[in-house]
């Protein structure tokens, strides 16, 4: 059985003392929640504050971004190895704000998702369409593109994530429905399963995009939908609990 996973993605908000006032609310509120997997990814700058504060705890940490270089003259990267040292267990990876404002392209992807595997840590590798991509019916066609470079080259899945983010959806308020995500979700998975076989069946898919506590539970409650990546929502310690919380009892 899959096991479900619920990140939240601060993105560039929250101080240092922002960023552990609401780990700490984030850690207590949900001390009695075992069966998943509950992850924050706060930005650079809180990430070892962050990390003292739920070191022991049923929460794990996650960057936002690596390079996929171990050290060397990348002013302004942080290497896989750095982010271990700071206690992190997962990482971010090809979000669609780094691919639309960053220029990263698949390549990019696949070589951070493998840095990411090399050095212990598990690649959160996100893929989505844009309202536009949608709209010319090519959904598929993005999101197949963006998996299979995304993983180029490699022989195991055991240790990955995928997160389904609809480009459309992140930060605007709309939805996919519970429908369209799991048709997306069981179209990735399908993928999945034409080179890796049973491990797809094994691999944790997410849906992001304006995902509240309101409308999770009608998403979770798809086959292929194991969780969820939220932005917005997650910067508040009650709207992320209850994402978690419903998450937690219909899986």
């Amino acid at each position: 059985m899959r096991k479900w996973i619920v990140a939240g993605n601060w993105k560039m908000n929250n101080t240092v003392a922002e960023s552990m006032a609401l780990a700490r609310a984030i850690k207590e509120g949900s001390s009695g929640i075992q069966d998943g997997s509950i992850i924050l990814a706060p930005p650079f700058t809180a990430l070892f504050s962050v990390g003292q504060i739920i070191k022991g705890s049923n929460v794990s940490m996650a960057a936002q971004n690596m390079y996929y270089e171990d050290k060397g003259a990348y002013t302004g990267e942080v290497s896989p190895a750095m982010l271990k040292d700071l206690g992190c267990a997962y990482v971010i990876i090809g979000h669609s704000e780094r691919r639309k404002y960053f220029r990263e392209s698949d390549a990019d992807v696949n070589l951070k998702v493998k840095k990411a595997l090399d050095t212990g840590l598990t690649p959160i590798m996100c893929v989505g369409e844009t309202d536009e991509e949608r709209e010319k019916g090519i959904t598929k066609d993005v999101v197949g593109r963006q998996v299979k470079n995304g993983l180029a080259g490699l022989q195991t899945i055991d240790h990955i994530v995928i997160a389904y983010e609809p480009v459309w959806a992140i930060g605007t308020g709309k939805v996919a429905t519970s429908e369209q995500a799991q048709e997306v979700h069981a179209f990735i998975r399908g993928i999945l399963r034409e080179s890796y076989g049973k491990a797809a069946d094994e691999l944790s898919i997410l849906y992001g995009g304006s995902v509240t506590q309101e409308n999770i539970g009608d998403l979770i409650a798809m086959d292929d939908i194991d969780g969820a990546l939220v932005g917005g929502a997650s910067l508040k310690a009650d709207g992320f609990l209850g994402i978690i919380k419903n998450i937690a009892e219909k899986k």
